[in-house]
């Protein structure tokens, strides 16, 4: 409110109580600042081809060192290289694959089609693995590489920000039968198959930029990649979480993974369970499945990745 008052060119003019001349001068102003920039600087011209110096005049004074363009151009500028920071600072994976150049053109196409639509930065990169893999000229050979590594570094993001409900007791379902219960995961748990070691990847980058890590836990990450490093082709699946407020990589093997993705789709432990065992038609491979599912549902509960 006071920075509109400070920019208005008229203010005077404005209606006293007047929300909509208000909000009027607020689009404009939003309008503007939103928009794409070019190259570094504010493009020159509005959406109807008219002078954006013109434009800017409408609604912000000039004062003794910058005009209205350039008054306007400042927070144009601010604008964009916030949101492409940002999308930085989350996905520096993926900036190291593709290295900073590419990086930068991947996020500014991505952000004109997915545009902020939150005053909280926390999922501005909520679409990018799809993005990624909508758009496969901006990543070429590396698409792939790029969709799994965008994929887990938005699940770190998931893990770190989504509540955790209160954890369930084994108590709470012992007197129903298997096809009564359907376990609700944690919110902040998600699962992925990955064509590539990925967290192997993104580990090792933290080790690389002095980053602390233990054990698989992962740390903050914010750095420039100039040329891009590749992970190595593998195919892996893993259990994102949170324990302690630590985001942790979990390697599962892919019965593992199959069962938990059942059980987080909605479908009953017996109903899980019966899809997982009609993959093994030998006696022995179900008998060892039974044992593995047994001591991974116990490890499971000790982590406390089921709910109320």
């Amino acid at each position: 409110m006071k920075l509109l008052k400070i920019l208005c060119q008229n203010p005077h003019k404005m209606a006293k109580g007047s929300t909509t001349t208000l909000y009027k001068l607020q689009s404009l102003m939003a309008a503007a600042i939103m928009r794409p920039l070019h190259g570094d600087d504010m493009q020159q011209t509005w959406i109807d081809g008219s002078s954006m110096s013109d434009y800017a005049a409408k609604f912000i004074k000039p004062n003794k060192q910058l005009s209205s363009f350039e008054r306007l151009e400042l927070y144009n500028r601010q604008y964009w290289y916030r949101l492409l920071e940002s999308l930085q600072d989350d996905f520096p994976g993926v900036n190291a694959l593709l290295g900073h150049r590419r990086f930068e053109a991947l996020t500014i196409a991505y952000l004109l089609k997915h545009p902020s639509r939150s005053f909280y930065l926390n999922h501005l990169g909520k679409y990018l693995p799809d993005f990624i893999r909508e758009e496969s000229v901006l990543t070429g050979i590396d698409q792939q590489a790029a969709y799994d590594i965008a994929s887990l570094e938005y699940a770190e993001i998931k893990a770190f920000d989504a509540a955790s409900k209160e954890v369930l007791r084994p108590e709470s379902f012992k007197m129903l039968s298997p096809e009564k219960i359907i376990l609700q995961t944690q919110p902040y748990l998600s699962v992925l198959e990955s064509n590539y070691a990925v967290d192997n990847f993104l580990l090792q980058l933290n080790k690389a930029h002095d980053q602390s890590v233990e054990s698989n836990a992962v740390s903050d990450r914010t750095v420039r990649f100039d040329q891009s490093i590749t992970p190595k082709k593998q195919r892996i699946y893993l259990a994102i979480h949170r324990q302690n407020n630590t985001i942790y990589y979990k390697r599962l093997d892919k019965d593992q993974f199959l069962l938990l993705k059942s059980l987080m789709s909605g479908k009953s432990l017996a109903g899980a369970c019966s899809e997982l065992f009609s993959t093994k038609k030998d006696i022995k491979d179900q008998e060892k499945l039974a044992l593995k599912v047994n001591k991974s549902f116990a490890i499971w509960m000790e982590l406390g990745w089921f709910c109320q």
